[in-house]
């Protein structure tokens, strides 16, 4: 309680203000400093009335409510009768709960929280009169108003604001502990914890709760206390993890629920057991060398080793929680050393394991092949492309597909293609040239036969129209000769060889005639004149790098010819 102390009255000065109908007079009134007092001090204001109007003549802080002013004034500039004064705290109440507000007063009190009045003693008395009223304050802050008046007479005045705590009327549990942290000394092997006070008016006190990790706390606390902090001496120095929780209690033996766990690791000197089983993979899939291990008992962490060779000088190339390891960093073609150690949570490593070696193998593919440009021709396309730059690079695959689809969308549906050397950057595709969409690829691949087209699935797609090199006459049927032509392969030209129609037939036929297709003159001319017995004709006139058509008729012996039987081949150009 901070009683009133008299101050000196300033004094007012006059100002005249200047206005069209005459003189007026204004009193100006010194500012003062704003009054603030810390919770859960009261702000205390004085009025010289009953209405609390105007400007308090006195502001200060008041550390309870408990006042007896008699027949006097409660500070100096007030009069000793018809005066009020006025008290404000904002504070928290924690997770509320019940609570008493005793009040005693001569002459009149209203109480106030949140603006909604619990108290109301407002009337002149002769006699201190009381009053007690319980109320319900929810959690958080809250404000509290006093407001007292005096009439006439003796001025006296007493509040407070108690927690009820019997049990059978507090139900309320505490709010959970916060602010809550937990160190370890490793030299010492103590657990430390500390959390913020808690803000409950009824607070008894805290208990401290542990558990061993994978169990459960316990109904029993490890202490007891009202310190917001606890020094656990008697935690095992094993190893293992132990888990805190903090929960606050108040004076009706309700009980918060508990903080979040918080955990320690105890200190151990004990390291884990060597890592066997260990075996080196290459992870092709995702790049790099895998090296796996069976588990170790207790190890929280593993570390992987890395040399050149078995006796070598081993340097730590990663570690990891797992029981294998990727070793990106590995590079293709190139045989490394492995050894691992078990660490645990405390940190203690493990020997090194027996070393093992592994061997990267090549799974990058080569780059995209461009320039890739396709010519319709005689005798089908002829391809040609950019080197590619891969180093190595061993082969190209030619790849010619359909177009599948409308218009607004085809797809090229590829066939198996054909391999040619790397130091090439050109293919004569032969194929009967008559008039066909074709769609082609070539697709780089490397000595580990990583292809390019298979592992992005994207490649240079070139379209591309045959020539039509069909001949307008078209072949009759009811030959009775069967033809078949074959593209030379050398300088022996083509050859057409035929059956039907042979020294043993009833209707052996007393010799053969060979046509070949002139596009010039749109007209099948004779190139061979042959006797009977003869089955196959070279062709040594053909012209490489085209396709060339062919008939064939049998001749009677009075030279009438039958029905022709044709058959076509493509002849590469000449290399």
């Amino acid at each position: 309680m901070n009683p009133a102390r008299g101050t000196t009255a300033a004094l007012s000065s006059a100002l005249v203000l200047a206005t069209a109908g005459g003189l007026l007079t204004a009193t100006v009134t010194p500012a003062s400093a704003a009054t603030n007092c810390t919770s859960p001090v009261y702000k205390r204001e004085f009025f010289a009335n009953t209405t609390f109007s105007g400007t308090a003549k006195k502001t200060d802080c008041d550390s309870a409510i408990d006042q007896n002013w008699g027949s006097g004034a409660p500070a100096t500039g007030l009069p000793s009768n018809n005066f009020s004064v006025g008290w404000t705290v904002t504070r928290d109440f924690g997770s509320g709960g019940p609570f008493s507000l005793p009040v005693s007063t001569q002459d009149g009190i209203r109480v106030y929280l949140d603006g909604t009045r619990k108290v109301d003693l407002w009337k002149n008395v002769s006699t201190t009169q009381t009053k007690t009223v319980n109320i319900t304050i929810p959690s958080g802050k809250h404000t509290l108003r006093i407001d007292y008046v005096n009439w006439t007479g003796t001025a006296n005045v007493k509040f407070a604001y108690l927690p009820r705590t019997s049990a059978t009327v507090d139900t309320v549990k505490p709010l959970v502990p916060t602010g809550t942290s937990v160190s370890y000394d490793t030299a010492g092997g103590n657990a430390k914890l500390a959390w913020a006070k808690n803000k409950e008016m009824d607070l008894a006190g805290y208990r401290v709760y542990r558990r061993l990790k994978g169990s459960s706390f316990g109904s029993t606390p490890l202490v007891t206390t009202t310190s917001t902090s606890y020094t656990d001496t008697s935690l095992p120095v094993t190893g293992a993890t132990y888990y805190y929780e903090v929960r606050a209690y108040d004076k009706a033996g309700n009980s918060s629920a508990g903080t979040a766990d918080q955990g320690v690791t105890t200190v151990d000197r004990t390291a884990p057991g060597v890592p066997q089983g260990l075996a080196v993979t290459d992870s092709s899939e995702t790049g790099g060398l895998r090296t796996g291990w069976s588990a170790v008992s207790g190890a929280a962490s593993y570390r992987v080793y890395r040399a050149a060779s078995a006796d070598g000088s081993f340097t730590k190339v990663g570690s990891t929680d797992q029981v294998s390891y990727r070793d990106a960093s590995a590079e293709e073609g190139v045989t490394y050393y492995y050894r691992v150690t078990a660490l645990d949570a405390a940190g203690n490593e493990s020997a090194r394991s027996a070393a093992v070696s592994g061997r990267r193998r090549d799974d990058t593919p080569p780059s995209a092949v461009t320039g890739l440009t396709v010519t319709p021709t005689e005798y089908g396309f002829e391809l040609t492309w950019d080197a590619n730059p891969t180093p190595d690079l061993a082969r190209y695959v030619v790849r010619r597909g359909e177009l599948w689809g409308d218009d607004e969308e085809k797809v090229c549906s590829l066939s198996p293609g054909y391999y040619l050397f790397a130091d090439t950057t050109s293919y004569s595709y032969t194929t009967l040239p008559d008039g066909e969409e074709s769609c082609f690829i070539v697709d780089a691949v490397d000595d580990n036969w990583n292809s390019s087209f298979e592992w992005t699935g994207e490649a240079e797609i070139v379209v591309a129209t045959e020539l039509d090199t069909t001949p307008s006459v078209a072949t009759p049927e009811g030959s009775p000769l069967s033809v078949n032509a074959t593209a030379a392969e050398g300088d022996e030209g083509n050859q057409v060889t035929w059956s039907g129609l042979g020294e043993s037939s009833p209707e052996a036929a007393d010799g053969f005639r060979v046509y070949r297709w002139n596009p010039t003159t749109e007209a099948y001319e004779k190139i061979a004149a042959l006797g009977n017995g003869v089955t196959d004709y070279f062709d040594t006139g053909a012209k490489r790098g085209t396709t060339s058509y062919y008939w064939v008729t049998g001749v009677a012996a009075d030279g009438t010819e039958t029905l022709p039987a044709g058959d076509w081949t493509v002849t590469a150009p000449a290399q």
